[in-house]
């Protein structure tokens, strides 16, 4: 006892005597340019193992053990500090940028973090909170502009999809959006839009799987473009990757909130506009029926067909839509014929969105944690039309033990849509109605008024006087009332992770990751359209597991030469399974939208599962000698359970090598940084399993006989993966201490063994068949640039520009045929990939040109000459080249960003030109002619004749003085024989004002006034505020029917929507 006694006691001296030998110190550190405090700053006591990290504020607290002289500071980007502790307990620092360590580092394939400095491959970054500035619910639009060979195509849809391509299209047929990465796990980027909506013939855009993604959680993100530094994931990512990094904890207990609204309004330029002239129906409507209650002297009018080329406006008293509607409070009586006071513009809603988000973060020396919630909710420009969103995410990281260490991260996120915009030649898009048929002289507003009094379908195109049916279009707010349309996703997606440290050059991790969500798609047209009465439901189930297991090295061979390692292996399983039924012949009680209220029994539902297994396996090695030359290869081998057991295992080799020209200037303030890199790479694309196997098909039974069929294209057992073949060169360089730089890349792509479909004779009980042939090339020029051209203490300016040009051709296609019909759209246009040609042609019937001259034929009515054949080339969906330029002022505590994105080139069929013209509806279409006449009376042989001379020559070279009578419907537009689809081809160039932001960070004086707050923003911001310059009248060139890959066709476009709003962040 006595023993134990002694031993408590002399324990207890030690302790006292260990304790009395560390001394706590603390401190802040900030910036030294502008003296902001640095989060996630490094401290270490030289010589030990103690160290600790700075919180949200710069602050920290380090207990320094006896012998502890030097405290050392570190920081990506910042110049390493050693600072002597001199028995100070308070230890202030203001750390000063690296121009050397400045460039930023990118999290490359696998999740792996690089200096970009040291990547043989070309790879662009953009930081989380500038990708944020403008709170845009889905952050992917928010990239167009800002990385060069990124390419975004925006839908003006409320929730609609985006267009996501990097280095041009690779893939014929197949998928051509990029990859999508969180944190090292592959994300679900799937459209489920039919393919009636992807041609132009209606249905509903809902959206990308990818939107999903919270951009209140994003800290940055990295765009991979070429297979080099792509190859490591194998055959997903062989349009380029998006890799984005979400935001994590740091040591102490922080809170951010954002709350913010957002005011929309349409911008007019983009939308139609109406001849105030003419109106309803073709030449004379006015007509006297014996009707009880109605007076005999005052004519009825007749809409006829939903056009303009009616009578001209003269204000007599007319019977018209309204007159003759029961239930309408103008029953019976007159009104003037003249145009409307309210066009469809005014059908257009002012649209608010709230978003309010909260993060809490926090750690310690072992951990960190994160937790966040966001809430979204977004209204459209159509009426009964809005989306919610709710995402709940956690990250978290925890050193078990010394060298173990564990992360998890799990994102939650539940959206609902209820009124989504119908697209294309549709009844269920508005926009098909008042862009392309649309009676001038129909009110909007009385179309809303009478809808809300009579709680029916009333509109302006009866069928006859008494029968109050639609014959042609249903009124608009039924539409967007009645036959509307709800969808809900709820998704999950996340990982847990152990990184086990082996050595100090060697450490191990083990990571499994899922994304699995299920959604709900609902459409109805009630009873009383112009359709027969339906319900559908599509339900869909999407879960993908990935198991990782990947060893990183990091050694130091020898003085010279560096070593980087890695070696793992991934399995990926994916399982899709969806289900669509829809009622038959109508629905049995008005207003209930259920499949068990079918009036007829019901069609067997289209029921799809398929399973995929990758397996792979995979290598990388980096080697760098002396900091300036750098060797890098990696190789992957995939074997795919979608593939024949004889094709089902493919390699992906890269190699790159990098030279750091910049070692060797001695001028490091002029010439900071400077690097050659080149590489080649080969990655793939698998064939989805439904072109595979041959899949039955279950159609309506022959009275109670079952039936199955076979699909019109033969499947194919034996098809191999696209396969990618990708050569880079480009050069980096950075002047005056960074202040200045720039990255330029050419690259020459070719994609071969193309899967696509061939013609193959119907005896065999096919159409066409699935083969591997074809090469598609695309080559082109990336250039970014960024300068500081002012940095003081109180202002500073940065630039960044990106350009793009990408130039693509079809080399080859299966044997001697020399066109592949991609897509066959409304109008009579087609898309098509053609050996010579550019991927994205738009075919159909052009003008006849004169052969000395080049100009336009006109005939002997003054009339354009059509060529014979519908297959002419008539447009290129390609953009010349594109590009943004990104500006950021900062004047002590107020920030000024904004973005201009600009496309040269390109081209866009208008179906809405296309019919609009000949309907009557646009001003070109009416007004006066060259003469001061009416260009819609008939022509004469006087002064007074109407008519419209085309600029062309005729038959004999010579300048046409031949004046067209266009006083009949169709002599413009689409009618067949009269113009050509090439007039309705527009060049799709722009220049946009794409973000604005003003920011205002308030002084630190007045934030600590207020008890736990540590720093208040306000925000004004604003989204498509201005289209600087477009060749193309009265819409969007950028508007699109949604992602994929037919782009270059307009039909029912919608207006782009002018954004303005602000937004509170609150820092505790």
């Amino acid at each position: 006892m006595k023993k134990s006694v002694q031993l408590a006691l002399l324990l207890c001296m030690f302790l006292q005597y260990s304790f009395a030998q560390t001394t706590s110190v603390t401190g802040t550190v900030t910036s030294a340019e502008s003296e902001e405090p640095v989060p996630g700053v490094s401290i270490l006591v030289k010589g030990t193992s103690r160290g600790a990290v700075t919180d949200l504020d710069g602050k920290y607290s380090l207990e320094v053990p006896a012998g502890g002289e030097v405290l050392i500071f570190s920081f990506i980007g910042m110049t390493t500090q050693e600072v002597p502790i001199n028995n100070r307990t308070v230890i202030d620092v203001a750390m000063a940028s690296d121009a050397e360590e400045l460039s930023e580092v990118v999290v490359t394939a696998l999740g792996i973090e690089r200096s970009k400095n040291e990547l043989p491959y070309a790879a662009q970054s953009v930081d989380g909170e500038k990708l944020n500035e403008t709170r845009d619910p889905n952050f992917i639009n928010q990239l167009s502009g800002r990385v060069a060979g990124l390419n975004i195509k925006s839908s003006n849809n409320l929730g609609g999809s985006s267009n996501v391509v990097i280095r041009g299209s690779s893939s014929l047929t197949g998928n051509n959006q990029a990859l999508f990465v969180i944190d090292g796990v592959p994300v679900d980027n799937s459209i489920t839009n039919t393919n009636n909506q992807a041609t132009g013939r209606g249905g509903y855009d809902y959206g990308n799987a990818a939107s999903d993604i919270n951009p209140d959680d994003i800290a940055s993100v990295n765009v991979l473009k070429g297979a080099a530094a792509t190859a490591l994931y194998g055959s997903r990512a062989s349009n380029g990757v998006v890799v984005i990094t979400t935001k994590k904890g740091s040591k102490g207990f922080g809170v951010t909130v954002n709350a913010g609204v957002t005011f929309g309004k349409i911008d007019k330029s983009t939308y139609a506009k109406y001849q105030n002239e003419y109106g309803a129906g073709y030449g004379s409507s006015f007509y006297n029926a014996d009707l009880e209650g109605f007076d005999p002297n005052i004519p009825f009018y007749y809409y006829g067909d939903d056009a303009s080329y009616g009578e001209a406006f003269d204000g007599r008293m007319v019977y018209d839509w309204k007159s003759v509607n029961p239930a309408s409070e103008f029953y019976q009586q007159a009104t003037p014929w003249q145009a409307a006071r309210n066009t469809p513009v005014e059908f257009f809603e002012s649209p608010v969105s709230t978003s309010t988000s909260i993060l809490l973060n926090g750690g310690t020396d072992k951990g960190y944690y994160k937790l966040g919630y966001t809430r979204n909710d977004q209204e459209g420009i159509l009426p009964n039309s809005r989306m919610k969103k709710n995402i709940v995410n956690f990250s978290g990281s925890y050193d078990i033990v010394e060298k173990l260490t564990a992360t998890a991260s799990i994102n939650f996120s539940m959206n609902e849509g209820l009124g989504r915009y119908g697209t294309g030649y549709s009844g269920l898009n508005v926009n098909q109605s008042f862009r392309q048929w649309w009676p001038v002289n129909v009110d909007i507003k009385e179309l809303e008024s009478e809808y809300f009094a009579t709680n029916g379908n009333a509109t302006w195109n009866w069928s006859n006087e008494t029968a109050q049916v639609p014959a042609y279009t249903d009124n608009p707010y039924w539409t967007r009332y009645e036959n509307y349309q709800n969808d809900e996703r709820i998704r999950t997606l996340g990982y847990m992770a152990l990184n086990y440290e082996v050595t100090d050059w060697m450490d191990v991790m083990g990571r499994i990751s899922l994304d699995t969500y299920s959604e709900i798609q609902e459409e109805r047209i009630a009873v009383g359209s112009l359709d027969p009465s339906n319900y559908s439901r599509f339900n869909r189930n999407y879960k993908e597991f990935n198991y990782d297991l990947l060893m990183n090295f990091n050694k130091q061979i020898n003085e010279d030469l560096d070593f980087k390692g890695l070696l793992g292996g991934n399995i990926r399983k994916t399982q899709i399974n969806s289900i669509d039924a829809s009622t038959n012949g109508g629905l049995v009680v008005p207003g209930l939208y259920s499949l068990s209220n079918s009036l007829n029994p019901m069609s067997p539902p289209t029921e799809v599962e398929s399973t995929l297994q990758v397996n792979g396996v995979f290598a990388g090695a980096t080697f760098t000698y002396r900091d300036y030359l750098i060797l890098d290869g990696t190789v992957r081998r995939d074997q795919a359970s979608s593939l024949a057991p004889e094709n089902n295992t493919y390699y992906y080799p890269s190699v790159s090598g990098g030279f750091i020209f910049s070692e060797f200037l001695n001028n490091k303030e002029v010439f900071t940084f400077g690097k050659l890199r080149a590489n080649y790479a080969e990655v793939s694309n698998t064939a989805a399993p439904q072109v595979l196997q041959d899949i039955y098909y279950k159609p309506t039974a022959f009275d109670d006989v079952p039936l199955f069929s076979m699909p019109s294209s033969k499947n194919n057992p034996d098809l191999l993966p696209e396969r990618t073949k990708s050569f880079e060169i480009g050069a980096e360089m950075t002047f005056m201490d960074a202040a200045y730089g720039f990255d330029v890349t050419y690259y020459d792509t070719r994609t071969v063994d193309q899967i696509i479909p061939v013609t193959t004779s119907t005896a065999t009980g096919f159409s066409s068949r699935y083969v591997n042939a074809g090469e598609l090339q695309n080559a082109g020029w990336e250039i970014s640039a960024f300068g500081t051209p002012i940095q003081n203490q109180d202002f500073s300016w940065t630039i960044n520009v990106n350009w793009t040009k990408n130039k693509s051709k079809v080399l080859s296609l299966n044997g001697d045929n020399q066109n592949l019909e991609l897509a066959s759209l409304q109008g009579g246009v087609t898309l098509n990939a053609a050996v010579g040609q550019p991927y994205g042609t738009i075919r159909g019937r052009d003008f006849v040109y004169d052969t000395e001259t080049g100009q336009r034929m006109v005939d002997e009515d003054g009339r354009y000459m059509v060529t014979n054949e519908s297959n002419r080339v008539i447009g290129d969906i390609n953009p010349d080249w594109y590009g943004g330029i990104n500006n950021s002022f900062t004047y002590k505590n107020i920030s000024l960003a904004f973005l201009i994105d600009v496309q040269k080139g390109g081209d866009v069929f208008s179906l809405d030109r296309w019919y609009g013209d000949a309907t009557g509806i646009y001003p070109e279409t009416a007004g006066l002619n060259d003469l001061g006449n009416p260009k819609r009376d008939p022509v004469t042989n006087d002064a007074s004749s109407g008519g419209i001379i085309l600029p062309g020559v005729d038959a004999n070279g010579q300048p046409n003085t031949t004046r067209l009578d266009i006083s009949s419907f169709g002599e413009l537009g689409y009618a067949p024989g009269t113009n050509p689809n090439s007039m309705y081809v527009y060049d799709a160039s722009y220049v946009k004002l794409r973000n604005l932001s003003i920011s205002y960070s308030f002084p630190r004086d007045l934030v600590d006034r207020i008890k736990g707050v540590q720093g208040i923003d306000l925000s004004l911001i604003g989204r498509n505020l201005w289209i600087i310059h477009k060749n193309m009248k009265y819409s969007d060139p950028e508007e699109s029917l949604g992602a994929g890959n037919n782009q270059g066709y307009q039909s029912g476009a919608y207006p782009t929507t002018k954004t303005y709003g602000f937004n509170l962040r609150l820092k505790f």
